[in-house]
C-alpha cells in the first residue's frame, strides 16, 4: 500500500510562465512542468517517442480515418524519412488520399455547413470540411488502375498489401509532381512496409476489384499480411507503436503479439512501447476507445510498465503534428530499417521457428 508521501511524490505544480517560450521544444517543456490533463500526457509522449528512438526501437505507426487529406501527411513522410517510423499500417482511406496530393490533383478547404445535395449535383464529394472535386477521384482511379495493370503482369503468386502499396509509391516516385508530399512515395523510396487490414474497405480496393471483372487484377491476401507484420515484431528486439486515432490499423498491430503467443506459441511478452492519441472513450465497448491497460489483459503490451505507455485524449490532427514537430526540432534521427527489403526472410524465419517448436 503505497504511503501518503508515496502519493505527493509528483513534481509540485506552479502557475506557469510561458514569456520563455520561442519554438515548440520549449512549448512541450512547459506543458511538461505542469504535467497533468492531456497537456501533460503529450509532453510525457514527447519524451517516450525520444526513448523509443535511443533504445533503437522498432516503431509503427497506425494511421485511422482520413487523415491524409488534411495535408498532415507530410508530418509523416518526414518522420519517414528521418528512421522515426519504421512500419505502417493504415486504413486505404488515407492511402488513396494520399495519392491525390502526390499528383498534384486539387484537394480544398471546404466547410461542414453547406448542402450536401448542392455538392453532389456540382460533382464535388465532403470529407467534413473538404472538399474534393470528383475530376481528383477519377484522375486517381485511372491511376491506380494503371498500376494495378501493369505490375499484375510481374504476378504469378498472392501478394500483401504492402506489395501494392510499394509498387504504387515507386511509381510515385516516377511519375507524380509532388511525390515529397507521399507517404506511399516516401515509404517506398525508404523501404517502410505499408500495411491496411481491409484491402477492399477503400477506392484503391475497388479499384483492384473493378480490373478482376477484366481478368487483369491481383490477389492481396490478408493472411500474408498478418504473417509478414507478426514476424517484423519477433525479429525486432524493441518494438514501439504511434496510433493515431484507432480503428483497424490499431488493433492488427496490437494483435501481432497475440500471434506470437496465443497462435503459434512463441510469443514476444507484448509490446515495450505504446502512444496513443485517441478522442474515443472505452465505456462503449469499440477498439478505438479501448485503453492501453486493457491490451495488458490480452498479451499485447508488456505489464506493469506504466512509464512506456501513454494515452493523450485529443484530436490527432491538432496533437500528433505537435508531436512529431516536437522530435524535428530536437533533432531526433534513426538509421533506417529498410524493413520491406527483409519482411519475406523475416517471415521465413519466424515460420522456421514456429515448425521447430512444433516439432519438439
Amino acid at each position: 500500500m503505497p504511503t501518503k508521501n508515496d502519493y505527493l511524490s509528483g513534481s509540485r505544480i506552479r502557475g506557469l510562465k510561458p514569456y520563455g517560450v520561442k519554438d515548440i521544444v520549449s512549448f512541450l517543456q512547459t506543458l511538461d512542468s505542469s504535467g497533468a490533463y492531456n497537456a501533460g500526457r503529450l509532453a510525457e509522449a514527447c519524451r517516450l517517442y525520444e526513448r523509443m528512438i535511443k533504445n533503437n526501437t522498432t516503431i509503427a505507426l497506425t494511421l485511422a480515418g482520413a487523415f491524409t487529406p488534411t495535408g498532415l501527411g507530410g508530418y509523416l513522410s518526414l518522420a519517414i524519412e528521418r528512421g522515426l517510423i519504421d512500419v505502417v499500417i493504415s486504413t486505404g482511406s488515407n492511402l488513396y488520399h494520399d495519392i491525390h496530393l502526390a499528383l498534384d490533383l486539387p484537394v480544398h478547404q471546404g466547410s461542414s455547413n453547406v448542402d450536401d445535395s448542392d455538392l453532389l449535383e456540382k460533382g464535388i464529394v465532403r470529407i467534413y470540411d473538404i472538399f474534393i472535386p470528383e475530376e481528383t477521384l477519377f484522375k486517381t482511379d485511372r491511376f491506380v488502375q494503371e498500376v494495378v495493370k501493369e505490375y499484375s503482369k510481374s504476378l504469378s503468386t498472392p501478394i500483401s498489401s504492402a506489395d501494392l502499396h510499394y509498387a504504387i509509391g515507386k511509381e510515385l516516385l516516377k511519375v507524380a509532381p509532388r511525390p515529397d508530399e507521399s507517404i506511399l512515395a516516401t515509404a517506398a523510396k525508404h523501404n517502410v512496409p505499408i500495411y491496411t487490414p481491409s484491402p477492399g474497405d477503400s477506392s484503391i480496393g475497388m479499384n483492384t476489384a473493378k480490373l478482376k471483372l477484366e481478368k487483369g487484377g491481383l490477389i492481396i491476401d490478408p493472411d500474408i499480411d498478418v504473417l509478414e507484420t507478426a514476424s517484423i515484431i519477433y525479429n525486432s528486439s524493441k518494438n514501439g507503436v504511434i496510433v493515431l486515432g484507432g480503428g483497424s490499423p490499431k488493433n492488427f498491430y496490437f494483435q501481432t503479439q497475440p500471434m506470437l503467443d496465443q497462435i503459434l506459441d512463441i510469443g514476444r511478452g507484448g509490446h515495450d512501447y505504446v502512444i496513443q492519441i485517441s478522442v474515443d472513450v472505452p465505456q462503449y465497448g469499440g477498439l478505438s476507445g479501448a485503453t492501453l491497460q486493457e491490451a495488458v489483459s490480452w498479451g499485447k503490451i508488456r505489464p506493469r510498465e506504466e512509464v512506456n505507455k501513454v494515452t493523450v485524449y485529443s484530436d490527432i490532427t491538432i496533437a500528433g503534428p505537435l508531436l512529431f514537430s516536437y522530435m524535428f526540432a530536437r533533432g531526433c534521427k534513426a538509421e533506417l530499417k529498410n524493413i520491406y527489403l527483409h519482411k519475406g526472410e523475416w517471415a521465413e524465419k519466424m515460420r522456421k521457428s514456429y515448425i521447430d517448436h512444433l516439432n519438439k
